[in-house]
């Protein structure tokens, strides 16, 4: 949560690949005071089967810069082999490989004491989308 001196984070994926939250996306976050501040790793979560992070660290005050890691390949690989079982037992032939074109994403953005940010992660295999949400 947020306070006077210090920002919150928040953030969730919807694969659009299949129209559904993203479960089990290892997240770490990092986080610096001014542009040329060194990263500090400030820890991590994954993903709820509701496709969302609501443990990731608290910013310490003074945080200017915040960074998002998204561990996608993982992700898109564990999908990937949940599909080829499916399609297994149902006996249909494979569509395409669906693999991770990007094996990880990251998000950079500045923060401002007081608020709020909750940035959401629109993902498929061969691309991504990200915006301030509400």
């Amino acid at each position: 949560m947020s306070t006077d001196t210090t920002a919150s984070v928040s953030t969730h994926i919807l694969d659009t690949s299949i129209g559904r939250p993203a479960e089990g996306v290892a997240i770490s976050l990092s986080a610096r005071a001014g542009l040329d501040g060194e990263w500090a790793a400030l820890g991590g979560s994954a993903t709820d089967a509701d496709g969302r992070c609501k443990d990731l660290p608290a910013l310490p005050e003074g945080t200017t810069h915040v960074r998002l890691d998204f561990e996608t390949e993982t992700y898109f690989a564990e999908k990937d082999r949940s599909n080829k079982q499916a399609e297994a037992q149902q006996d249909a032939p494979r569509v395409r490989d669906s693999g991770a074109f990007f094996p990880e994403v990251t998000i950079t953005f500045a923060v401002n004491p007081g608020e709020h940010y909750h940035v959401p992660l629109l993902l498929n295999p061969f691309g991504y989308s990200v915006y301030r949400g509400s």
